[in-house]
């Protein structure tokens, strides 16, 4: 029988981190955070991290390891995950992998291809020439050497046309054709949990007052903070993220407060609009309405069952 683990899954704001917190008393669990944004130190008020408190309490595994300043990929995602579940699973507890960046499930269930790791010297050469001839022209040399890739990216993003152009100077092969290469998965017995909200409205409602709480919790001097480091500007993928993105244009006088927090409020309903989507796109061995009054203890009955094999 392979080992245990289980992975809760939802849109943003749909309660996922204080369900699992619950679960924690009553399951010999621990949490490894699935979160693309949670992972850097310093992000903490608009990301919905936990506070000190909770985290001292209940550890949180993949929370505060990366400076914000780095790339964190989905391939570091995948090395640091494994360890993670490893760890957890070496002291007999149940890994219980709690989020909603849903690139990085899929890594977990379906593996990734064999890619070559960054090379800094490859990097640097291509964005010396991307400084010369700009990120369009980067494109459709891309698009010469793997013309599948460059009609997945968008000419502007510049993150996964270097990848995909580092990838080629690596190899001599196309990032293209590595994806159709077998994967390497994490062959573990997986019992997956979705988080679906049977109001849409009202999901809408939570994150829009949940943005202007972030306001009044400090959100502004918090991006603030982070801008005055050296190593740090809007433009560094971190400062991208959903809600810090938007706080950088009004820091940046693009806008005016009040159309910052709409654009962020619309930017994070587009999210979780992605991830139902995702969700629905895959199977889930149980669906939990979000509304529903007894989804903790449906939770414990569905989990303890699994964990101790017991029969429905």
């Amino acid at each position: 029988m392979s080992e245990k683990i289980i992975l809760i899954k939802g849109p943003t704001a749909s309660g996922k981190t204080d369900l699992a917190i619950s679960l924690l008393d009553h399951l010999p669990l621990e949490i490894i955070s699935v979160d693309s944004v949670m992972v850097y130190r310093g992000l903490n008020i608009g990301t919905a991290k936990p506070s000190e408190q909770i985290l001292k309490k209940y550890p949180h595994h993949l929370v505060n390891i990366s400076d914000p300043y780095e790339n964190y990929s989905v391939g570091k995602f995948y090395q640091d995950v494994s360890k993670a579940i490893q760890l957890v699973l070496n002291r007999g507890k149940v890994p219980l992998l709690v989020g909603g960046t849903m690139m990085y499930f899929r890594a977990i269930q379906q593996g990734l291809s064999n890619l070559p790791k960054s090379d800094a010297l490859v990097r640097n050469q291509i964005e010396l020439l991307a400084k010369t001839k700009g990120w369009s022209y980067m494109h459709k040399k891309l698009f010469d050497l793997d013309p599948i890739s460059a009609n997945k990216i968008k000419p502007t993003d510049k993150q996964r046309i270097e990848r995909a152009l580092e990838v080629y100077q690596i190899t001599g092969i196309p990032l293209s054709q590595l994806h159709k290469e077998k994967p390497k998965k994490l062959n573990y017995d997986y019992f997956s949990v979705s988080l679906v909200p049977s109001i849409r409205s009202k999901l809408h409602s939570t994150i829009d007052n949940r943005l202007e709480s972030m306001i009044d919790e400090g959100l502004i001097d918090e991006v603030k903070a982070l801008l005055d480091s050296d190593k740090l500007d809007s433009k560094t993928n971190s400062m991208k993220s959903v809600g810090y993105k938007q706080i950088c244009e009004y820091l940046e006088t693009k806008c005016s407060l009040v159309e910052a927090k709409d654009n962020a409020k619309t930017s994070t309903r587009r999210l979780a609009k992605r991830q139902l989507t995702w969700l629905r796109s895959e199977s889930s061995d149980i669906e939990f309405d979000i509304y529903n009054d007894n989804i903790i203890d449906k939770a414990k009955l569905a989990l303890d069952s699994f964990i101790n094999d017991k029969q429905s």
